[in-house]
Parts: C-alpha cells; sequence; structure tokens
C-alpha cells in the first residue's frame, strides 16, 4: 500500500476524497444555479399570468340583472368615464369578453386589476333591514367582502348598481361613481 508521505492516508483514498469533495462542490452549485433557475422561471411565469388577467377582454359572468335594459341603466353607463382614477392614475376602460352581461363596464390594464360597473342587478341576500349602509356623497352603499375584492351596491336609487374592485383599490372609484349616481338616479327608501 502506497502511503502518502507524513499523512498516513493512501494516495488512492486521498485522490478519491478530493475528487469527491470537488464532484460535491459542482453538484451544490448546479443545485444552487438550477434553484435560482427555477425561481426566477416560476417567476416570470407568474408575472406573465398576471399581466394575461389583466389585459385582454374580462370574462364577465352572468348574473340576475333584470333592470340592466331599464332606462335607468342606460343614463348610469352612458355617462361612466372612459379612464378611472386610481391611485393617482388614469386606468383604461377594459372590453368585456363577448357575450357580455348587459349594463356591465370594467377598467383595467396590466398595472391594475379589473375594477367593474353593473347596473339592474338583483339585490342582494346581504341586504337586511339592519345591515350596515355607508354613506358616499349621499348614497347608501352596502359593502360585500369577497375573497379579496370588495364590491359595493348603491341601494338608495331605482336600481341597483354595484362597484366591485379589488380591496386595496381605495375608495376614488366610489366617491366618483357615488357622484355619477346622484345625478342620474333620484334617491328612493331601501326599503320601501
Amino acid at each position: 500500500m502506497v502511503e502518502h508521505e507524513g499523512s498516513g492516508v493512501p494516495k488512492p483514498v486521498l485522490i478519491i476524497a478530493i475528487a469527491l469533495g470537488v464532484l460535491l462542490a459542482v453538484g451544490v452549485a448546479g443545485v444552487g444555479v438550477y434553484g435560482w433557475y427555477g425561481e426566477h422561471r416560476a417567476r416570470e411565469e407568474a408575472e406573465a399570468a398576471q399581466a394575461a388577467r389583466r389585459t385582454g377582454p374580462l370574462a364577465a359572468p352572468p348574473i340576475p340583472a333584470p333592470e340592466a335594459e331599464s332606462p335607468e341603466c342606460a343614463a348610469v353607463m352612458s355617462a361612466l368615464p372612459a379612464d378611472l382614477v386610481v391611485g393617482g392614475a388614469p386606468v383604461p376602460r377594459r372590453p368585456i369578453a363577448q357575450p357580455a352581461p348587459a349594463a356591465t363596464v370594467a377598467w383595467g390594464d396590466a398595472e391594475h386589476d379589473p375594477i367593474t360597473v353593473r347596473c339592474g342587478i338583483d339585490a342582494p341576500a346581504e341586504l337586511t333591514p339592519t345591515s350596515q349602509l355607508m354613506d358616499v356623497s349621499g348614497v347608501s352603499w352596502l359593502e360585500i367582502n369577497q375573497g379579496g375584492d370588495s364590491s359595493w351596491l348603491a341601494v338608495d336609487r331605482p336600481v341597483y348598481v354595484a362597484l366591485s374592485a379589488p380591496a386595496d383599490t381605495g375608495t376614488g372609484p366610489l366617491q366618483d361613481l357615488s357622484a355619477l349616481i346622484k345625478t342620474k338616479l333620484p334617491k328612493q327608501p331601501v326599503f320601501p
């Protein structure tokens, strides 16, 4: 058996130990690069999915809206702006995928999740005589939170108008819609 001078370890064992150490280092580096690449690719895929969700025609599922074709909804829908201001930035209208529900408008772009307005919908089950309503510029609203989104329903007008937006949108669109509704639809009791 051949020994390396001064170490007492056979030379073939020393060579194998060094080779295994090098292979281990290369393997760890490879796993690190692969992990970084995988994380980078996953992040890019998530960003692409988010951009796809935020652009193109918005799929708006149909919901019962018996008053969507009413003159009151026509007055509100025709007065909605081309852009909404969200966080100081103008957000353009976004097309609705066909078949588009009547009296439905959306805004959104690559940087903003969709915001929708629907008119003429049915009263939700959450609207009861004891519901907590919020007054915004003279319009009574019922807030309904659903999985990170907020929906606001104007409940004191001849038709129900709903604004749905991500919870972090702020109150600007709600205030703007309140001002519009106040001028286009007469106030009436929530429960006649």
